[in-house]
């Protein structure tokens, strides 16, 4: 399936699934928002599929977000 999945990329993702947002993700991790949000595109090119659902300020997991959680 996935071969290699950047490191960096995932503790993004790791972050702001337990954040609930990408500002909180981006406060932990002393990045930028934008930083985050471009980190999440590309590990979602990657796999292939959507992993949050964004509304607003919070982004949920979908069920394939999930999964890689």
């Amino acid at each position: 399936m996935i071969r290699h999945l950047p490191l960096t990329h995932l503790r993004v993702f790791e972050s702001a699934s337990r954040a609930g947002s990408f500002r909180g993700a981006a406060t932990e991790l002393n990045l930028s928002p934008s930083a985050v949000s471009h980190a999440i595109r590309k590990l979602e090119y990657i796999v292939g599929t959507a992993l949050f659902e964004r509304s607003g300020r919070t982004a949920r997991l979908t069920q394939d977000g999930e999964a890689l959680m």
